[in-house]
């Protein structure tokens, strides 16, 4: 069996913590708003799996299903089209609320903008994203991505008229030959790694992400669940993670236990909880959850994570694998989600700590039991259907 199990629980920091309202409800509700102007929005299912719940002896689970966003298959649409939006209300001198995505795309606009060209790296979703987004705008898009990349994702993005490669880079240094392009041509970079001076989009980015758990607040109160006890959410640079765990606190306050997740080959975030400062890890972490193989914390999404989040959990490759089986084979009578390997990995390591005893010692401070009410967010189907059967059909990457 590959890897470990690894957990860090630091205590909060005394004093002020980082402030979460730009990424709470109110901007959530901006943010869905923005994206409901969109032809393809729709509210993406939840589903409750009350037949998993009873088997793993919780009290409830409930799996958000992101494989149905906007027709791409993962939820980075999300961030990629707000944060191009909001740049373009910028340029353009209004409010984010005064450009649906009708005036965003109309002849008008494209006028007074001229001809723009979108950078970005990206394991595959995020790159589909913003290719969609610019394709949409009649705009340019660029899309590196690291060695190692899924060739269908690749050609998900070529067929939207992106200029995308695969490089001999790792994730990082894929980023930064795109701001490198960025710099030389005038492109605009569309990327979820913030550092200092390059924080407006980032941001942009992160508020894109609140819409999905705006939407999972509303569907558990339609179950009747007012406020999930446990919320798992995994990481790469941390954008995700840290701006839905913003809007988690600002919605339920501090009750709610937030656990962060990555892969043992590319756990920056658990890394950087274990040393109590942002922490890179270089290399080129080659893992399956391809979504999360990034090394170099977001600085926003790292100050979020580092004051509101609980728990912060390393984990073994097998780990996604089985929240990919779990979900694609339901308990008679729950959903079938069809999900990747980065959007498995959370509920594959819920049912992990609750079906193998060795476990104990990690379960326990989580305080997971029979009154549990736990929710995960699915990030992506299968959007590298080869290794997605190579893991569900012929078991790749057993748990025993």
């Amino acid at each position: 069996m590959d890897g470990c199990f690894k957990l860090v629980s630091p205590p909060r920091p005394a004093g002020a913590r980082s402030d979460v309202t730009p990424f709470g409800v109110e901007t959530a509700k901006r943010t869905r708003a923005f994206h409901a102007s969109f032809p393809e929005y729709s509210v993406t299912p939840l589903a409750d799996l009350s037949g998993l719940a009873k088997e793993l002896g919780l009290g409830g689970v409930y799996v958000k299903d992101e494989s149905y966003r906007f027709g791409l298959n993962a939820f980075k649409v999300l961030g990629g089209s707000f944060a191009i939006g909001s740049y373009l209300a910028g340029r353009l001198g209004v409010d984010i609320g005064q450009l649906p995505y009708d005036r965003m795309t109309g002849k008008e606009t494209r006028e007074k903008l001229g001809d723009i060209t979108f950078v970005t790296a990206t394991d595959g979703n995020h790159g589909r994203g913003v290719a969609w987004t610019a394709n949409r705008l009649g705009q340019k898009s660029v899309v590196y991505m690291p060695k190692g990349s899924a060739l269908e994702r690749l050609e998900n993005i070529r067929a939207l008229g992106s200029d995308a490669s695969i490089t001999e880079l790792n994730y990082d240094d894929a980023v930064r030959l795109a701001n490198q392009g960025a710099e030389k041509y005038g492109w605009v970079m569309v990327q979820d790694t913030a550092w200092e001076g390059y924080e407006d989009i980032p941001r942009w980015i992160m508020q894109g992400y609140t819409t999905l758990a705006l939407e999972a607040a509303e569907q558990l109160r339609q179950l009747s669940v007012e406020k999930p006890t446990h919320i798992f959410l995994q990481a790469g640079v941390g954008a995700m993670s840290g701006g839905i765990t913003g809007f988690l606190r600002d919605c339920y306050g501090d009750e709610p236990v937030i656990t962060i997740v990555e892969p043992n080959k590319a756990d920056c975030i658990y890394r950087s909880a274990r040393a109590g400062e942002r922490y890179c890890v270089t290399g080129e972490m080659q893992t399956i959850m391809a979504g999360l193989a990034c090394g170099e914390p977001c600085t926003i999404g790292w100050d979020i994570l580092r004051d509101h989040a609980d728990h912060f959990i390393s984990c073994p490759e097998y780990v996604a694998a089985k929240g990919m089986r779990v979900l694609g084979n339901p308990v008679n009578g729950d959903t079938r989600v069809i999900s990747g390997e980065s959007g498995a990995v959370t509920l594959g390591l819920v049912a992990e700590l609750m079906q193998n005893p060795s476990l104990d010692w990690l379960r326990e401070p989580l305080g997971l039991g029979s009154d549990s009410r736990v929710l995960c967010i699915s990030t992506e189907g299968d959007t590298d259907r080869e290794n997605y059967r190579r893991i569900v059909w012929d078991g790749a990457w057993p748990s025993f």
